[in-house]
This record gives structure tokens, sequence and C-alpha cells, in this order.
């Protein structure tokens, strides 16, 4: 397979706010195609760049009292900050308000004016005369003219769907002032779109875009292709346009024209071809990744743009949905407009970037985060398949000397697990990251059932077996290795640790797994993922009030306070162990025989660090009695045993559980 090289683009954000997970799913849909890519042994390049020009800039910097190009550094700076958070691996991260940019918006500027395709008349406005400038449309508020509804932008109404003119609104108002504008005419540049019918016609039969997105632009083009107003009248933040003195570029001119201004400051460091990748007849690959709402931009104005002016089209234009929220709209009213700082505080990366991954498929159907779906999801597939494969037999490999074995004892099942590298690389090439990851989940209910059958746990309890239990474990570490490869661009930070144990080389290439790791010492296993709790799930919408929260002086500041009324539901009882076991396949559960009294109670608890099974029978421990039973893949628990920590600062040293000679009864409440 001949290498590609490819260059890769997700829509640049805006520099007037921080990242939502709105922005992270499309960059987190972007990075795991290009890291893809790489393994593959694709030469990739990521770029992307901050969105700096426009009215919302400059209004927010006169209301922050900063210069604008103070704004856009601070903001990149907690883009890229964030960004850097969920593994966002950007070859180069540049700013539209760049000399590259200004460079390349003036080039393509004066090529289509030469062309013929620029073209300027007049139009009327809504003016702000107390402002002194014209307004955006979404800087106008009123009624909307065909259902009446108060308080609508001036571009569309958000209750009937209806589009109009600002200058059709009801009672408008300008949001700058909250005064009644005026209409005033003034000239304007328009880019002839309709030029270009034909052009985009062929272009657009050529390449692969989805069956929505198509549709889409045959009602456009059914419409009639209208000339695009590229100029802003000054006050405005952007640049001049050079022989329009008072206009500026609109900011959806200049700001895709970033893609190409990253890529050249990049080109610069690197020594790279520019022309081979941006002028005509360039033979490297293209492709933007970008959500539904900006599909016109990309599908239409912009090849548009690039084939008059002489420059080469995009290869594929790659079109998600929106995301949701527990079924709503992201929203800052609801709890649900989440930052990425808001989810980076709370959760790792990977987990989050497992659970798009998950729901990503090949349409434009909005994408809808579920909290409860999302902590399942995670705790089923990424900790108790993946990961559980990993750390139930890294033990075993330590008691056969630390070593993997010389050879796989099942070299049929590692076949069928290698053989699916290149069904599942079809379905990532191809986005369709929802399938990749079902059928990887499927391999990893394989690998399970594969130890579970084999039980090495049985076998490690006679040191003559030892070996044998290596040898079980050789096997199932091998297959985790192979899903391990074809989950890394999903799971970057897991594939890192995972790698510190197994070898650095492990997961560097996707058909790198054709080859098993064999007879190769293991470093010391890592934690390489923990199950998330639903309750800190939950904090991602929730908003408590200040009063509920702890002071920074508690022992636990920050964390939610409780009332009387919590504490009373909670039934706390006196229970004599009757029998303690070790729960096969698990290195921290002990299953316990509880009794309470009038009843008895099998309850799982993680103390098998503290405590052996032998000395707990007899012993008294306080449970919450009044606890949901829980189903666990051991069986199910009927209670919890309740553990002091000994640990310094409240580590985990040690846990601690009733005195032996506390004083207590079988079923005596605890208060």
């Amino acid at each position: 397979m001949s290498t590609r090289r490819i260059l890769v683009t997700s829509a640049l954000p805006y520099a007037n706010g921080p990242l939502h997970l709105g922005h992270v799913i499309e960059a987190v849909q972007t990075d795991i195609w290009c890291r893809f890519q790489r393994m593959r042994g694709n030469d990739c390049i990521y770029v992307c760049a901050e969105d700096c020009h426009g009215t919302p800039i400059m209004i927010r910097a006169r209301q922050d009292g900063i210069e604008p190009e103070a704004l856009i550094r601070a903001s990149a700076l907690e883009h890229q900050r964030d960004y850097a958070g969920f593994a966002i691996a950007f070859d180069h991260f540049h700013s539209t308000h760049s000399e590259e940019n200004r460079h390349y918006s003036y080039e393509l500027y004066e090529a289509l004016k030469k062309r013929g395709v620029i073209t300027r008349r007049s139009v009327r406005q809504l003016y702000d005369e107390q402002a002194g400038m014209f307004l955006p449309d979404r800087f106008v508020r009123g009624t909307c003219p065909r259902c009446g509804t108060p308080d609508q932008y001036g571009d569309s109404c958000e209750k009937c769907g209806a589009t109009y003119s600002p200058a059709d609104l009801k009672d408008a108002v300008s949001t700058v002032t909250g005064t009644t504008p005026v209409l005033r005419d003034s000239d304007h540049l328009f880019f002839k779109l309709g030029e270009f019918e034909g052009d985009l016609r062929e272009w657009l039969a050529s390449h692969g875009l989805q069956p929505a997105v198509r549709a889409k632009l045959d009602e456009w083009f059914e419409a009639g292709l209208k000339d695009w107003d590229i100029s802003r009248d000054a006050p405005y933040f952007g640049f001049e346009i050079p022989d329009a003195p008072g206009k500026y570029f609109y900011v959806w001119f200049d700001a895709p024209v970033g893609y190409i201004g990253s890529f050249a400051a990049l080109a610069a460091k690197r020594g790279l071809d520019f022309d081979a990748y941006w002028k005509a007849g360039a033979t490297t690959e293209l492709h933007h990744f970008i959500g539904k709402d900006i599909s016109y931009f990309h599908t239409l104005f912009w090849p548009a743009v690039l084939h008059g002016a002489g420059y080469r089209r995009p290869t594929g234009v790659h079109v998600h949905g929106f995301l949701t929220v527990e079924g709503q709209k992201m929203s800052k009213s609801r709890g649900t407009n989440i930052t990425a700082r808001q989810y980076l505080d709370l959760l790792p990366a990977d987990h989050l970037r497992y659970y798009f991954a998950a729901k990503l498929g090949i349409g434009l159907d909005d994408i809808d985060l579920n909290l409860e779906d999302f902590a399942a999801r995670v705790n089923s597939d990424v900790v108790g398949k993946l990961v559980n494969i990993a750390s139930r037999c890294a033990p075993f490999i330590e008691k056969a000397g630390g070593s993997l074995g010389a050879q796989l004892p099942d070299p049929a099942l590692y076949a069928q697990f290698t053989a699916a590298a290149g069904p599942i690389a079809a379905l990532i090439e191809a986005r369709d990251y929802a399938s990749a990851m079902r059928e990887i989940m499927l391999l990893a209910d394989r690998a399970n059932q594969y130890v579970d059958q084999q039980k090495p746990w049985v076998m490690a309890k006679d040191p003559a077996r030892f070996v044998e239990a290596g040898a079980v474990a050789t096997q199932a570490i091998n297959l985790f290795r192979v899903l391990m490869t074809y989950l890394s661009p999903v799971l970057p930070g897991i594939a890192a640790r995972a790698a510190e144990w197994l070898g650095t080389d492990a997961f560097a290439r996707w058909d790198g797994v054709q080859t098993p790791l064999l007879a190769r010492p293991l470093g010391k296993y890592p934690q390489l993922a923990s199950r998330v709790d639903p309750a800190v799930v939950k904090q991602l919408v929730a908003t408590p009030p200040v009063a509920a929260t702890a002071s920074p002086d508690s022992p636990n500041p920050g964390k939610p306070v409780i009332s009387i009324d919590d504490f009373t539901r909670l039934d706390l009882r006196a229970a004599k162990v009757l029998e303690a076991t070790r729960v096969e396949g698990s290195d921290k559960l002990l299953q316990l025989r509880l009794d309470l009294g009038s009843e008895q109670r099998n309850v799982f608890s993680g103390i098998s660090a503290s405590y052996r099974p032998e000395d707990l029978v007899g012993r008294y421990v306080v449970m919450i009695a009044n606890l949901a039973p829980r189903k666990m893949r051991f069986g199910v628990s009927e209670g919890m045993v309740l553990c002091a920590s000994g640990g310094k600062d409240g580590g985990t040293d040690g846990v601690f559980l009733l005195s032996a000679d506390a004083g207590v009864t079988p079923g005596m409440r605890i208060s």
C-alpha cells in the first residue's frame, strides 16, 4: 500500500468563549481519524486555528475593557489547553488574525476579482446610531414577522423556523445599545457564487458526500445560488479589504482561509511544499471535518472560492450532527452547556473519547450524551471488558517469572483477532466509529470468555502450574494488545499507560499485531482505567447552591452537603460474618455471607487487600441494610459493608472494620 499524504482540518473555535463538548466531539472525531491514518503509515497532518474576527469579538473586547488582540490571545491559550486535555494531537494550531491569513485572504480576493466574480452593489441594513455601526443579523432582536413571537434574532425565528431580513422584524432593537435601529444604505462586495454552479455540480458528483448533505445541496441548487456578501462595514475587527477603505472581509470569508494560513505556518517550519497541498492539481488529500450547521459554507462557498482563485478543492467534507445532552440542546439555563474544562475537572478524557466514538456513525443524526448511559457504557466496555483482560491476567505473568511466554497456546484464536484488522480499519476509514467499537467489543467478549474457560487462577493455586497459568495469561494479554491497538486512536491515554507496561512499540503500527508479543519481560502492571462513579457524572449538569457545598476549611471542600433527612434514610446495622471467600477473577473482592439476625445476606466487598478471608469469620461489620441489591459480574450484592480508611490524608493504606470486641449483636441498629 502506497503512503498517502493527507491534510486534515476541523472547524475553527471562535475566540469568544470557552470550548464546550460540542467543540470536543468534532475534535475527537477528527483526532481519531488522524491517529488512525498515522498508525497505517500515512503522512497525515492535522491543523486548526483560532477564529478571531467579527463584530462579537470587537464588542466582547470593549465590554472587557481590553483590545481584541488581548482577548483572542487569552482565548487561544485556554482553547489549546482544553484541546490538549482531550489529547487532540494537532500538528499546528494557528490564528486567523495572523500575517499568513492576511496574505492568503488578499491573494484569494485578488484572484477572484481578476476573474471577474467580485461585484459591488448597495444594500439596505439596520444601523445603530448610538453605537455608530451597522448591525449583523444576530445583533438585532424583535418580534417574528410571521408568528409574532417576541425576542427573536434578526435572521430566523426559533419558534416557527421562519427566515427573514432583520429589516422585516417588528419592534426591532439593537442588542448593542438597546436602541431602535434605522435603515441605511451601504455599498458591499459580493462573490458571484452562481457563476460556479456547473463547477460545483461536477465537484460534488465526484465526491462521496453523505446522502443528507447531498440532498440539502440539491435544495440550494433548486432555489438558485445567490451572490454572497463578503464585506462588512467599519467598525469591525478583521482585515480591511485592500481596494475598499472602511470595508472589511466578512469573518466567513477569511475564517476558512485560516486552514491555509495554519498550514502555511507549519510548512514554513517543516519545509513542506505548499503548492503540493493547496494549489490546483495537488495530488495530496484535503479533508474537512465539520458540523452540519456550517456545511453550506464548506460545500458551496469554500470550494467555489478555492476553485475560482486557482486552488485545489477538498477531497472530502465530513459532516456530523449536533451534540445534545440528556436529549436536549446544550443550554446554559438548563445546566447542559458543559464546557471542556468542566468535564476535565471531573473525569478522564479517554472515557468521553470512547463514548463519542461509540456514538459517531456516518450519518448526520444528533449525538446524545446520556449521563447514565455514559457511565454504564464506559464501566462495561472500557473497564469491565477491555482493561479487565489485562488486570486479571497480569498477576499470573508475575508468578510465572515476569515475562510473557515463548509461544501462544492458541494461535488460531489470535489469528481470528488479527484478521479483524482489515474490516475494522475500513470502518474507521469511513468514519463509522460506532460500528468499529461494536466489533472491537465483541472481540473483547471473546477474550474474556477465553480467560473464563481456562481459569488461570485455579492453575495458579498450584506452584507446579505457574507456567501453565502464565501461558494462558500470555495468550490473553496478546489478545488485549490487539484490541488496544485497534482502540489506540480512541484511547490514547490508556494506550500510553499500556505501552509503558508492554513496551513502547506495542501499539505503534496498525499492522504490528500480525506479530505477537512473546518472551519479553513486562513492567509492573499500571492501573489503566477506573470505573466511572455515576454520582460524579451527574455533577456535569448539577448546579448545587452555594449553601449546599462544604466550605474550603471542611475535610471535604467542595463536596455536596447532605441534610439530616438524607442520613436518617440509611439503615445501618451490625452484621456477623458467617463465611468469607475470595472471588475468582477479582483481586479486590471478597464474598461475604452476613448474619443480620433475622436474615442472611450475600455481600461483595473490596477489602481483600486488607483482610484475609479466614480472619473475618466471626467478626462484625457495619452494613447498609436498605441499599438496593446490585447485580455484579460475580453475583448479586445485597448491601454494602462500611469501612474506615487508615491512609494518610484519606489514602488507602488500609481499611478498618468494627473492632472484634465492639459488643454488638447481629442486626443491631447503628446510629
